[in-house]
């Protein structure tokens, strides 16, 4: 899982930076928002994959990926494709993201409270 979650932080961060330029030619917009989105989630994603221990860890940083992905996939499907991905895709993903976080947190004060009996 630590391998999969440092590829993905990686990943995210390659389109990122891609993005950024494709949205310093074609004037920002939807795609300055995705590569943030993308840019701003990947390093927490490459910390856990390379540092972070423990299930539920593992599953927090899962839940932030898949919820950048929903969010910036459908701001590039209105950017590229003119149309969403699905109705309510960048809230939903915009939700998981947030819960993604919370999931973070929570995770980290399980590892520290079983760590410290």
């Amino acid at each position: 899982m630590n391998r999969l979650l440092t590829v993905a932080g990686a990943l995210a961060g390659a389109a990122g930076v891609a993005l950024s330029a494709a949205a310093a030619h074609a004037g920002g917009g939807n795609l300055a928002t995705a590569a943030t989105m993308l840019l701003a989630h990947a390093p927490v994603l490459v910390a856990v994959g390379l540092a972070g221990s423990g299930r539920a860890m593992h599953w927090a940083a899962l839940l932030l990926f898949a919820g950048a992905l929903l969010f910036a996939g459908d701001l590039l499907a209105r950017h590229w494709l003119g149309g969403r991905l699905f109705p309510f895709a960048a809230p939903l993903g915009g939700i998981a993201m947030i819960a993604g976080w919370l999931a973070i947190a929570l995770a980290a004060l399980i590892s520290r409270r079983a760590a410290g009996r």
